[in-house]
């Protein structure tokens, strides 16, 4: 495996991490490995008391002493340093919008890719703003937004027998310090490497691949992920 590329002098160990769309398998899954990573990490749903019941579980489900707390998602927007958005897309805009305040100035991560899917497979959504990560920003001028974390695996994420995941996680946005730290956000999951991929008009296409990774799964009956040569 390549070495982590995070720049130097980029610490994060300190930050606490909010998901908002927790208690779904890729918020309960992020939420996980950074809380395994030693930080406090505050999941995020409509209902508290849901959030709370699975940050319950995942603390309980650990040999290792974890911090996982349950807010509703106004409350983990406020409590998170960084913020990563991991709601299905159906209510992605409305429920930023009712964020706008708790998510002022934070470093927010968007992982949400709009797809359809029919009997022909999984597929890309037209998005009017261009993708998911550049509706985020314009609802969310005051906010530093970051596209990353699109291509892993909630299967991966959550199973206990994985300890180093085999992924690069692209990183996109228009504030380069940003991305930095979301990079150095990756590499605290074992065995992923954060990759700059570009600003945030590149979302698209990244957000659209998930459908094609999908189908590679669905076709190989595995999880699969992405790397990037030559770095």
């Amino acid at each position: 495996m390549n070495e982590a590329s995070t720049p130097e002098n980029v610490d994060i160990s300190g930050r606490t991490v909010a998901v908002l769309g927790g208690t779904g398998d890729q918020g309960r899954g992020l939420a996980r490995r950074f809380a395994l990573a030693g930080h406090t990490v505050y999941l995020g749903s409509r209902s508290a008391e849901r959030a709370e019941k699975a940050a319950r579980e995942l603390v309980a489900a650990e040999d290792a002493d974890i911090d996982v707390r349950g807010l509703d998602n106004a409350g983990a927007a406020g409590a998170g340093d960084i913020v990563v958005v991991a709601v299905p897309w159906e209510g992605h805009k409305e429920l930023l919008e009712a964020l706008t305040e708790p998510l002022r100035g934070k470093i927010v991560v968007d992982c949400v890719n709009p797809l359809g899917f029919d009997k022909r497979g999984p597929y890309a959504l037209p998005v009017a703003e261009g993708s998911a990560a550049e509706q985020a920003a314009q609802v969310l001028p005051e906010s530093r937004v970051t596209a990353a974390f699109h291509h892993v695996s909630a299967v991966v994420l959550l199973d206990p027998g994985v300890e180093t995941v085999d992924l690069d996680v692209l990183v996109l946005g228009e504030d380069r310090a940003a991305t930095d730290e979301v990079r150095a956000l990756a590499e605290r999951i074992p065995g992923v490497r954060g990759v700059f991929g570009g600003r945030l008009r590149n979302a698209h296409q990244v957000e659209a691949l998930t459908a094609n990774l999908i189908a590679v799964n669905r076709r190989y009956k595995t999880h699969a992920g992405i790397r990037v040569t030559g770095l």
